[in-house]
């Protein structure tokens, strides 16, 4: 790689966490300067995690390729960040995000408290990091430095609702994080080093004894990320706490659970992979099981839903749990379609809770109290005879319903679009063993998933229709909400993402089958790692 393309690879934790610094002292009242600051950072960030992507796509073979050592230390000794395609993947997605978020708050939202792009830019430095780490602790730094700026950004806008849901958010977040450090501190206590390449190379050769407590230091870990990730039972307190945030905050926590998926993803296949000895596979069964449960779980709070706020949130707990059990489940050919998954349901709800403020803008209140009742009771006037025989669709009405229908087609995984084509791929996965009796070679447990994948679509489509059919069609209120054009351009961008990414999808699906490949190679990325030379050839 040439000298100044790999220092970008410091660049997406870099920028945002000086700019987000330097923004502090800035007077408030020069919001919208903040604002652009903030969206300059994002978009050198964005167009950073593109050029980066492409290094990673096109890097072949090359072991030294996309190691970028801090102090010029080779690992396991000095901090290392590693690029591959799946830390490159998810720089793109967390850029794409957070500059639609950026972009829509600037309407009115970052004027709702103090501090607002400080604290944006200063979450992104954090996830980014911790997408591009190689070792846990420093994982464990980036986890904290996202932590602290979204608990500033949940709290953003105050309100009852917000404070509630925010502090459960902070208590529950915090327990996570001292299990987090007890975990790291049994793992490194045993092992000498939280390198996860190096690791993953010592743990083949652990005494049993010694094995043991990796593994409890491991479970603990993985209950902090499972927190993270919105696990059930360990994730009451995410649908709440995504409703309460502000539109800009939630679109942008959609990624946050992801973080914790990611991190399961890279231990899983890299520490507990197939090189493991004994730990090969290590909770594996835990990750179906609990997978599986918050399917049943997000897809029963979706059913239940009124509003579309807490929708939202558990879609979010359906996506987590889909990704979980198809880590869980162990099939090769399943995993391409997963990541392919993570990245469209990503999108679409990160759109979806942008366009839920502009819908709701022109409801009352307690609309949806009031459809419940006539739901319960009947809809006394339903005998009176409508005159009217057609009514003309204010244009930004047509609007908002293009993109509520586009997002209802998206969650459900209709065709033809990518949630469509993720569930897709990830079934043809499952089911693609060559040369074997599918009725033999697939146990109970994927059976099972295959039947909560299609319910939780079904569930999906029946919420969304419900929901939709009361806002668009028999709207009881009648008015016509105002919305800017920057608010509706980043739902319409993300929705056309996932466009793109349907009309791409055999190319897209290259990308992830490649990513899929890297991660089921673990040796490959250790000795990547551990062998990188220092820079000047030392």
């Amino acid at each position: 790689m040439i000298d100044w393309l790999h220092h970008l690879l410091i660049i997406p934790i870099l920028l945002p966490l000086a700019v987000g610094a330097a923004l502090i002292p800035v007077d408030e009242r020069n919001r919208m300067l903040k604002g652009l600051f903030g969206f300059g950072s994002t978009l050198i960030v964005f167009v950073v995690a593109m050029i980066l992507m492409r290094i990673a796509a096109n890097a072949g073979n090359l072991p030294e390729t996309g190691i970028y050592q801090l102090g010029n230390w080779p690992a396991p000794f000095g901090i290392v960040l590693v690029l591959d395609r799946l830390s490159a993947m998810m720089l793109c997605l967390t850029a794409g995000l957070a500059l639609a978020a950026q972009v829509y708050s600037m309407a009115r939202w970052h004027t709702a408290g103090h501090h607002f792009h400080s604290l944006f830019q200063l979450l992104i430095a954090g996830l980014n990091g911790a997408f591009l780490t190689g070792d846990i602790f420093n994982l464990f730094v980036f986890f904290e430095m996202m932590l602290a700026a979204s608990y500033g950004l949940l709290l953003h806008g105050s309100g009852p609702m917000r404070v509630k849901a925010g502090l459960h958010y902070i208590a529950i977040n915090l327990a996570a994080s001292s299990l987090f450090l007890i975990g790291v501190s049994l793992i490194y206590g045993v092992t000498g080093t939280l390198n996860m390449a190096d690791l993953a190379t010592k743990l083949a050769t652990l005494a049993p004894q010694n094995r043991q407590l990796v593994e409890t230091g491991a479970a603990i870990l993985g209950i902090a990320f499972l927190v993270k990730a919105g696990m059930w039972p360990l994730s009451f307190w995410l649908p709440p706490a995504y409703a309460a945030a502000t539109p800009p905050v939630a679109a942008v926590f959609a990624v946050l659970t992801k973080v914790g998926i990611y991190v399961i993803v890279r231990l899983h296949f890299l520490v507990f992979g197939a090189t493991a000895g004994a730990s090969a596979g290590f909770g594996q069964e835990w990750l179906v099981a609990g997978g599986m449960l918050t399917i049943a779980f997000g897809a029963i709070g979706v059913l239940a839903s009124q509003a579309m706020g807490r929708l939202a949130g558990y879609s979010v707990l359906v996506s987590s749990g889909t990704l979980l059990a198809a880590i869980g489940l162990g099939h090769a050919g399943m995993l391409a379609g997963a990541l392919f998954y993570l990245v469209s349901s990503t999108l679409t709800i990160s759109a979806f809770f942008l366009l839920i403020e502009l819908v709701e803008r022109g409801r009352d209140a307690g609309a949806d109290v009031l459809a419940v009742t006539m739901e319960a009771y009947g809809d006394f006037d339903e005998d009176e005879e409508e005159e009217e025989v057609g009514v003309a669709i204010p244009g930004t009405m047509a609007v908002l319903g293009l993109c509520f229908c586009l997002c209802a087609v998206l969650l459900s995984g209709l065709p033809p679009l990518s949630g469509f084509v993720a569930k897709f791929a990830i079934l043809r996965g499952l089911f693609d063993m060559p040369g074997t009796d599918l009725t033999t070679a697939m146990s109970a447990a994927d059976w099972t998933y295959v039947m909560l994948l299609i319910l939780s679509g079904l569930a999906a489509m029946i919420a969304m229709n419900r929901i939709g059919i009361r806002t668009f069609w028999a709207s009881i209120e009648g008015t016509v909400p105002r919305v800017f054009v920057i608010e509706i351009t980043p739902v319409l961008v993300l929705l056309a993402a996932c466009i793109f990414l349907s009309l791409q999808a055999g190319p897209a699906m290259r990308y992830m089958q490649a990513t899929a490949d890297d991660l089921l190679n673990p040796l490959f990325q250790s000795e990547r790692v551990l062998s990188a030379p220092r820079a000047g050839g030392q």
